[in-house]
């Protein structure tokens, strides 16, 4: 009968102990997040001769 009592005591100690320990605020400044991206592309491209020489000569089809 005592074990039931001790524990409950000890329960209830623990917890009025620790109360006062966990602290949930939101921050006074906005969190910021920094990201340094480098994006680059590189593009190959090839052209077929025939196509090529085509180019050539009718420089403004494009």
């Amino acid at each position: 009968m005592r074990l039931p009592i001790l524990t409950a005591m000890t329960t209830a100690t623990l917890v009025a102990a620790t109360a006062g320990c966990v602290n949930i605020s939101a921050p006074d400044k906005p969190i910021q997040i920094n990201l340094n991206i480098n994006v680059t592309q590189e593009v190959v491209y090839r052209l077929d001769n025939e196509a090529k020489t085509l180019i050539q000569q009718n420089p403004g089809i494009f």
